[in-house]
């Protein structure tokens, strides 16, 4: 066995312990999504991923179970995604180059088939007026190229329409990956990506059509109490109800999105305050009307709440200030006693002040 191979060894293991230290200073469980982030940490491959654990640990002092799920979506699920739609692209490109070889050999018969019939043709010119016998080898030679001629188009046909289909499933596979790379794992939600997309491009488009537009950000009460309580499949159990109930009620047009931990946005295109207002008491009301059971054991776990915050486009807003906004009004919602819905109206802001 090479130095090499004993070298990479030690230093795999030196980062397993690291990470393993790790896990046991700042995280709550070791989970193999766990060990994944803080290996991918220490190994030091991904700095973005760095940056964003030492955020967190800064701020908080530990990860939760969520911040794991958040930077093992973001920064490793959507290196295998990438990854994939590696795979895919150089399968596109193979496809690309046999359509192009078909056509070649297609273009390259027909030049045969009429340099053979220029070739007649010149010979019937110089011979003048052609025999019996003459006349039976021309229209032989005709028959024998046009048959050959035939059979290639016949099996570039079949190659062509193989290809095609070929092509179909990679542009479906392609498609498949690029939704995924848009969606939260655990709800089918989007994801924080597509929400930041998305809530760009509606605000542009409600400026320029100067049309009103809406943005609730809304966020589960005492989760963590969830977590801590019943555990992490329980936790998810939480999450999975609130999208349920957000799909079932925020609308057709609505984007919706986790775009955190506990922490889920409703893009509402079109909305003005008193609609997006009504949605949010829709989604409030509907999942405090549900009782979370336990599936292992069908205890009853009580009730979940929710509070949300709205916040209505300004004319000098951007994408940022009208989420910081909205965010502003869900935490005000905390701060009055929860499961309640507070906008960025002055009256309603005053209320919970």
């Amino acid at each position: 066995m090479s130095q090499e191979t004993y070298s990479d060894r030690d230093r795999s293991f030196a980062l397993a312990k690291r990470a393993h230290d790790l896990i046991r200073d700042y995280g709550p469980s070791a989970t193999p999504r766990a060990y994944a982030v803080w290996y991918a940490y220490v190994s030091g491959e991904l700095p973005l991923l760095g940056d964003a654990v030492k955020r967190l640990t800064t701020q908080s002092g530990s990860l939760t179970d969520a911040d794991i799920d958040d930077l093992h979506e973001t920064y490793l699920d959507g290196r295998q995604l990438t990854s994939a739609a590696g795979d895919i692209s150089r399968g596109m490109l193979d496809e690309i180059a046999a359509v192009t070889e078909i056509l070649d050999l297609s273009l390259g018969s027909t030049a045969q088939y009429g340099e053979a019939l220029r070739g007649l043709a010149q010979d019937l010119m110089q011979e003048g007026m052609p025999t019996r016998a003459r006349l039976g080898e021309i229209v032989s030679t005709l028959v024998s190229t046009t048959r050959e001629v035939a059979v290639n188009n016949r099996v570039l046909e079949a190659r062509m329409r193989e290809t095609r289909c070929e092509i179909e499933t990679l542009r479906e596979k392609l498609e498949a990956s690029r939704l995924e790379s848009l969606t939260d794992a655990l709800t089918g939600l989007s994801n924080r990506k597509h929400f930041e997309e998305t809530l760009k491009a509606t605000v542009e488009a409600a400026r320029t059509s100067a049309t009103p537009m809406s943005l609730i950000v809304l966020d589960i009460d005492f989760f963590k109490r969830f977590n801590d309580l019943y555990g992490h499949l329980t936790g998810d159990q939480v999450l999975r109800l609130v999208a349920i109930v957000m799909r079932e009620n925020a609308g057709k047009q609505a984007l919706l999105a986790r775009f955190g931990g506990e922490e889920f946005g409703i893009v509402l295109p079109g909305a003005d305050r008193a609609l997006a207002r009504q949605v949010a008491e829709t989604v409030r009301a509907s999942v405090m009307g549900r009782e979370l059971v336990k599936r292992s054991t069908g205890e009853s776990l009580g009730k979940v709440t929710v509070s949300l915050g709205i916040a209505v486009l300004h004319a000098s807003d951007s994408p940022a200030s009208l989420l910081e906004r909205a965010d502003l009004c869900m935490f005000a919602a905390k701060r009055a006693g929860r499961n309640r819905v507070v906008d960025d109206a002055a009256e309603s802001l005053s209320q919970v002040a």
